[in-house]
């Protein structure tokens, strides 16, 4: 025999004909019912205070702990996400050293969704933001329900995100010091070479050779520093064909510059390069830069002397 199973339609329903005000119908509600908000985080919360005072002038919606006893600040926001609930977040946070921070709203803005996502990059391991949605909803005519869905939440990957980006971020301040101070160096000697070029973050500043396509360049990693001809015209065979001319002085050219250089026609890409290691030191070195940047300007003014007449000559 066929049954027919009645199916309903779930509907959305107005948080305010459940809760008329947020800070003390639905607020008092999550106290008692703090184990629907566990559920949907995996999380075991804890209830401590409610309008727990921070200061003289605020209160932070719902005081909790986890279970290893951390403080976890919870702020209750109706409509559309904004900075004043960000910015009492962020003070609740800090000021009763709570380890998480947890945002329910019923309208997250794309902007805030951002910035929690950002807070939880840039904090520390043991730090959590989590931004909550709020809805309701009902079948037929059942009882309304509230459902919480995780907008944002700490995971590995963002952490390790936010750890690459910081440690990113350290090395371009890195690399723009020591750049400053290698041309600042380069110019109290009047090299001409690099006088017009700024400090970068890259790993690498170039400056034209002469002719199109061809570029001196310093380059400094963590663990050494080079200085090089890099040849790119953006015609993998004219490239080869003017590396071709200049090895075939090889011999002339290394005396020139008084050791062997690094001869690397690189078959399998479009540009080429010559270029000469310095020293196995490099941007991690810190104590050392001045020797670092003493030895790659002298290397550069000998690469430009062996090369630059050649460089001139080339069709």
């Amino acid at each position: 025999m066929d049954t027919k199973v009645s199916i309903g339609r779930l509907l959305s329903f107005p948080l305010r004909n459940i809760w008329p005000n947020e800070e003390k119908d639905f607020t008092q509600w999550l106290e008692e019912n703090l184990d629907i908000l566990n559920e949907s985080l995996g999380i075991t919360l804890s209830f401590i205070e409610r309008e727990k005072n921070v200061g003289r002038y605020f209160e932070a919606d719902i005081l909790a702990e986890d279970p290893s006893g951390n403080s976890v600040v919870i702020e209750n926001q109706f409509g559309k996400s904004d900075h004043d609930h960000l910015g009492k977040l962020l003070t609740y946070m800090t000021n009763l050293e709570a380890k998480t921070a947890i945002w329910i709203c019923e309208d997250p803005r794309p902007e805030h969704i951002q910035a929690i996502r950002w807070l939880n990059e840039v904090s520390p391991p043991d730090i959590s933001f989590y931004l909550i949605k709020l809805e309701a909803f009902q079948i037929e005519n059942s009882p309304p329900a509230p459902h919480f869905s995780i907008v944002v939440k700490p995971t590995e990957e963002i952490k390790e995100a936010g750890k690459e980006k910081a440690e990113l971020a350290r090395r371009h301040k890195m690399r723009l010091e020591f750049w400053k101070d290698l041309l600042e160096k380069s110019k109290s000697r009047n090299i001409r070479l690099f006088s017009t070029i700024s400090p970068s973050k890259e790993n690498w500043i170039s400056t034209g050779a002469g002719k199109t396509g061809l570029g001196y360049a310093y380059v400094i990693l963590m663990n050494s520093a080079r200085v090089e001809l890099y040849i790119d015209t953006g015609n993998k065979e004219k490239n080869k064909r003017i590396f071709d001319q200049l090895h075939n002085e090889k011999e002339e050219i290394e005396k020139e510059f008084c050791e062997e250089l690094e001869w690397q026609r690189l078959n399998e890409k479009r540009s080429s390069r010559i270029s000469k290691t310095v020293v196995n030191k490099g941007l991690k070195d810190e104590e050392d830069w001045n020797e670092i940047q003493d030895k790659m300007i002298d290397a550069m003014i000998r690469l430009e002397k062996a090369l630059g007449k050649r460089i001139r000559r080339i069709t």
